[in-house]
Formats: C-alpha cells, structure tokens, sequence
C-alpha cells in the first residue's frame, strides 16, 4: 500500500508540475533518486506517464522531463461526466445545437500538446461531423486549440511556439509568426475559426471556457462539413459560441 500511495503522490507530483525530472522529484519528496527512477518508469510502462517527446532519446540517462501520459487522457472523459465543468457545459451546448443545428463539442487541453473532446451534443443532419469522446487533435491546426493557446500567458505560448507544427493540409498554419498573428485575431474577436485546417472537409468555430483568474478551462466548439460553412455566417456563429462559452464559464463559477 505504501508503494500505491507513493505512486499516485509522484502522478499527482508530475500532473502538477509537468514536464518534470527526476532530480526536481527527488528534491520534492526527499527519497532516493533510484526510488523514483523505478516509480516513474513503472508509470511509463503502465501508460500513466510519458517522456516529453523532446526527451525520448535521453530518458535512460535520467535527464528525461516526464509528463502525464494517454492512460490518464483516456479515463478522464469518463471522469469529466460526473465534474462541474461537464454539468456546467451540458444544458449550454444542447441549446447551442437546437439554434445552429450542428454538432456541438467540448475539448480540454492536454497541456501544451493537444485538445481532447470529453463531450459531443450531435445535430440530426445526415451529413455531419463526428469525433467519439476522447479523440484528441492538435492545438496549431484546430480551432479548440487556438481558442485555448489565445488565453494562455504569454511565456505559455512563447513555449508551444518554440516547437515546430505539423501540416495537415494547405491550410495548416505551420510558421509560428503567423500563429501568432492568428491568436491575436482571436483574442480581438472573443472565438477561433477552422477551416480545414486539420482535416479537409471539416470546419469549426469555437470560444473558450474560462475559469475565475481568465485561465482557459475547455473550448466549446461548433463543428460542420466544409460544405455547410458560409462566410457570411461567421460572425452570427462567432457570437452564438462565445455566448455560449461565456454561459458556461459562468455556470462553473457558481
């Protein structure tokens, strides 16, 4: 039982300060560095925790930066049913699909990797978009993603933008100078559009769920096939899910 609770104390450790080494560890819970060692690669193997990708080649060294891993992101969608953020979000968002009559999603964020969806409302179109509870998209090329980057403090953001971005198609914005050009767009306008950004044919609006300091929490998202999205509905959209991301930051403050 010691060892459980040493385990989760370190999960816990690493949740909290991700990415994180094991000297950083060592020093937090004064035990030996070996114990840890042993504790976080336990983890690893069990799929609870991960070297930051920077990282992977090093880890045997010790000089490894670990992380939360896809074992912790695969139960917490589960686990966000029973929360206040998922109740905050349920009532708000049906009523954001009755209106637009598209699919509605709710993403969090995997710290500075990707946006995970924990709840989907869908519209009754035979034609629409679909992502199961629990996928998770990149932050560059989605709109839930640039929806949370635009509300983070900047030294977040100077270090997602240090990396390097993917291409999912032409209209991927890869050049972190025009990420952040785009993130400032969002921050003016209160909500972040995709379009096709990350998987052709597939579009979104979407605003952040703030909590009481301005940190963002989740994104709301309105979701729609490419051939349904009309420029000169931007706006309306725009405020019908920043209207909606606000209802629900306030629901969760109550």
């Amino acid at each position: 039982m010691k060892s459980v609770t040493r385990s989760l104390r370190i999960l816990e450790a690493v949740a909290q300060h991700q990415p994180v080494t094991v000297g950083e560890l060592t020093k937090l819970f004064g035990l030996p560095k070996s114990t840890v060692q042993r504790t976080l690669v336990t983890l690893n193997e069990a799929g609870w925790l991960r070297a930051n990708r920077k990282d992977t080649t090093r880890w045997e060294i010790g000089t490894t930066r670990w992380e939360i891993g896809a074992r912790v992101l695969a139960v917490r969608p589960a686990a966000l049913q029973g929360s206040s953020l998922f109740a905050a979000a349920r009532d708000p968002m049906i009523r954001l699909r009755d209106t637009v009559n598209e699919t509605i999603h709710l993403s969090v964020p995997d710290a500075l990797h990707s946006m995970v969806v924990v709840d989907r409302v869908d519209c009754d179109h035979a034609v629409r978009t679909f992502h199961t509870i629990g996928d998770t998209s990149p932050l560059h090329a989605t709109a839930a993603g640039h929806a949370i980057l635009a509300h983070l403090p900047h030294p977040a953001v100077d270090e997602f933008a240090s990396g390097t971005f993917e291409g999912y198609g032409e209209e991927t914005i890869t050049d972190p100078k025009e990420l952040r050009t785009e993130l400032q767009r969002v921050r003016e306008r209160g909500y972040a559009v995709n379009h096709n950004q990350y998987l052709k044919g597939v579009c979104a609006i979407a605003a952040p769920v703030l909590d009481g300091d301005g940190v963002p929490l989740a994104a709301v998202a309105i979701s729609l096939p490419d051939s349904r999205f009309e420029p000169r509905r931007l706006a309306e959209l725009g405020r019908l899910v920043t209207e909606t991301a606000a209802e629900i930051t306030a629901r969760h403050l109550r």
